[in-house]
């Protein structure tokens, strides 16, 4: 249950609007139990009147009563659901903005450990299954215990024995039930919402990874791991349902002794009254409408195995300590950048070896540098580094001889724009897609910033409204390039780094971006991960790595001549 506080706190922004749900919610089922009560009380009286030959019978009064009963039943259903589901909705909000605000920190390092399904799966399902802790259980509990004190003073005015025998059973009923049956169900709820996740990780990989699974003909096999899954899921399901069922019939079974109780007692008089007459059937009905309001409650309380279980992953996930973190103040962007780096060595976690070992190196403003080496020596490592997607465990890097870490993170984005290596198209249109680099750009300037890393063939069809992504038009691998160097330079940001920016482009169209590249960023610090040779000579430096380590530097002539590492790939081509 401790798991809980934390959100509990998130229901006071709206606990007068909560409050008035349960309000609405105790009023609703006051008018429910008197409606049903005087319904039979009033038909009941009206019979023994007739067969008694009694012609003064005030019935205006109770008919209006029934009436009123009926209408504030109504009338308060609804508006407690439309109370209690509009706060319930505000709540979720601020629980997702809560939620999301405490993963932004620690994106990408903190995250690298979760899969895109299990991360979904508690960002949004587990976040949603919270909503269970006002509606089904807070709510049904409070309102019951009060309904339960109101009718039980309200009999004791006709016979104390009698409503202190009914509202007795109906509050031992409120606390052994409700906690019986969240033992019952509080393995399932946690194997409900584990199973969830887990299913939801296994669909999306498969969905990502559909076209490699037909091509090695894996398919089946994945399937069937999935209808595993799915099988356990449905099991777990099915012993959910199994458990509502019996606390409903429990409840049935409960309600209908009290009322055969009540019928009992009260046949042998109500409040001193031998003859009760029509009494009899008012504390029998009511006996039989005041369990309405424990009908919600035993039930809500299976679902809170599935609530502390959701609260238990978010809170996982947000008491995390960041990587990494920034300034509060804020810093200025500066315009030009001397990047340095001093011995700085880096480990990915739970990995045996440094990515990256005493790395030194310097660019000055205007400066180009290339970094070169074979798969896996570094190279992408380092560009993370810098945008401060991981902290080096030793050494430092600095911008303009202060540390990197000293830049709060709008003047640390301000300052670098950058070409990933994977690049993501979102479901968005062109516009949109540029905009997130230059959010202040005219169409005129995104339409020529197209056109210059030749991709105006996609103002064709719609022009800068064309959809891409999902249910839009799918970019191949090279327009994918193009687009991200497109962002990058509306970003127009004085230090540059560049992950394979020409991968997956013919030698026409990479020579032209290289020059293009080259024109635009001359005054700008740029730093280019590459493995391919086409356009090195005209960088300032080229820096060749191996196992996280600067085996070479020098200019393209410079390592000709030496014919080192850098001679032997170039000899290769």
């Amino acid at each position: 249950m401790r798991a809980l506080l934390p959100y509990l706190t998130l229901y006071k922004r709206h606990k007068w609007m909560l409050t008035l749900g349960i309000a609405l919610a105790i009023l609703t089922l006051l008018a429910s139990i008197g409606l049903l009560t005087l319904s039979g009380w009033f038909l009941s009286a009206s019979a023994i009147a007739g067969f008694a030959g009694i012609y003064s019978f005030n019935y205006m009064l109770p008919a209006a009563g029934v009436r009123g009963a009926a209408i504030t039943r109504t009338a308060g259903r609804y508006f407690e659901r439309l109370v209690s589901h509009d706060a319930t909705f505000r709540v979720l909000q601020h629980l997702r903005i809560y939620t999301f605000s405490k993963l932004l920190p620690l994106s990408p390092a903190g995250l690298a450990r979760y899969q895109q399904g299990e991360l979904l799966n508690r960002i949004v399902a587990d976040v949603d299954t919270l909503d269970h802790l006002y509606l089904r259980v807070i709510s049904p509990l409070v309102g019951a215990f009060v309904v339960i004190m109101i009718v039980t003073l309200g009999l004791s005015v006709l016979d104390v024995t009698l409503a202190i025998t009914m509202g007795g059973i109906m509050l031992l009923t409120l606390f052994i039930m409700p906690p019986v049956f969240y033992r019952a169900g509080k393995n399932t709820g946690q194997n409900l919402t584990h199973l969830r996740g887990q299913y939801r990780q296994q669909l999306t990989s498969w969905l990502q990874g559909q076209a490699e699974l037909t091509i090695f003909g894996a398919s089946k096999r994945y399937r069937a791991q999935m209808e595993a899954t799915e099988l356990q899921w449905h099991e777990a399901q099915r012993r959910q349902s199994e458990l509502t069922a019996l606390s409903q019939a429990l409840m049935l079974l409960i309600g209908a002794l009290a009322v055969m109780l009540m019928l009992w007692m009260a046949s042998g008089g109500v409040g001193g009254n031998t003859q009760p007459g029509a009494l009899i059937a008012l504390f029998v009905f009511c006996a039989l409408a005041a369990f309405e309001a424990l009908a919600p409650v035993t039930g809500a309380f299976q679902h809170l195995g599935q609530v502390i279980a959701s609260a238990l992953r978010i809170t996982e996930l947000t008491e995390q300590k960041p990587e990494v973190t920034f300034p509060q103040a804020e810093t200025p962007a500066p315009e030009k950048v001397t990047l340095t780096l001093r011995d700085v060595s880096f480990r990915y976690p739970d990995q045996p070896i440094n990515a990256l070992n005493a790395l030194s190196l310097q660019a000055n403003p205007g400066e180009h540098v290339a970094i070169l080496g074979r798969t896996g020596c570094g190279k992408s490592t380092l560009l993370q580094l810098l945008t401060r997607a991981w902290d080096p465990q030793q050494g430092e890097i600095l911008l303009n001889d202060l540390p990197l870490s000293s830049l709060s993170e709008s003047a640390l984005r301000r300052t670098i724009s950058v070409v990933p290596q994977r690049v993501h198209l979102f479901s968005a249109t062109l516009r949109d897609n540029l905009l997130l680099a230059a959010p202040n750009a005219s169409d005129e300037a995104l339409s020529d910033m197209l056109r210059r890393v030749g991709l105006e063939n996609l103002l064709e069809d719609s022009g800068l409204n064309s959809w891409l992504g999902e249910g839009g038009r799918l970019l191949s691998g090279g327009e994918l390039r193009r687009l991200a160097i497109a962002r990058a330079l509306l970003h127009d940001a004085p230090l540059m780094l560049l992950d394979e920016p020409t991968e997956g482009l013919d030698a026409t169209t990479e020579s032209e971006m290289l020059e293009l590249l080259a024109d635009v960023m001359r005054e700008k610090t740029v730093l280019m991960v590459t493995h391919r040779l086409r356009g090195l000579a005209r960088f300032d430096q080229i820096i060749v790595m191996d196992d996280g380590r600067i085996i070479e530097r020098g200019t393209h002539a410079e390592l000709l001549a030496g014919q080192g590492r850098y001679y032997q790939f170039k000899q290769r081509l």
